[in-house]
């Protein structure tokens, strides 16, 4: 059964930084894609960020160069550094996992097959 569990949420201000971190357990397949993605309150869920089996990461165009994915699968583990955070970063952030070494539409929540259950992020202005 593959579990995935979110940390290192909570509250900071404006032009603030959080990492987040994701650990993976229980995935028997052997190439697989991750992904973070995020929910404000009233707004569809969005991609963030996310990563393929070989490290190539792709990143919503609004947030270049502010976060960062990062994993290390020797640890069967997923990371996302947020730097100068905005209030509109607000939110739910989930991480994410999907069968296969890429993927069609990495920032799209309907390719991610296994999902955590959220870490609240909220940027005070």
């Amino acid at each position: 059964q593959v579990q995935l569990v979110e940390s290192g949420g909570g509250s900071v201000q404006s032009g603030g930084s959080l990492t987040l971190s994701c650990a993976v357990s229980g995935y028997t397949e052997k190439s697989y894609c991750m992904g973070w993605l995020r929910q404000a309150p009233g707004k569809e869920r969005e991609g963030v960020a996310a990563i393929d089996a070989e490290g190539r990461s792709t990143y919503a165009d609004v947030l270049k160069g502010r976060f960062t994915i990062s994993q290390d699968r020797a640890k069967n583990m997923l990371y996302l550094q947020m730097n100068s955070l905005k209030p509109e970063d607000s939110g739910v952030y989930y991480c994410a996992a999907g069968h296969g070494r890429t993927l069609v539409r990495p920032l799209w929540g309907a390719e991610y097959n296994y999902w955590g259950q959220g870490t609240q992020v909220t940027v005070s202005s």
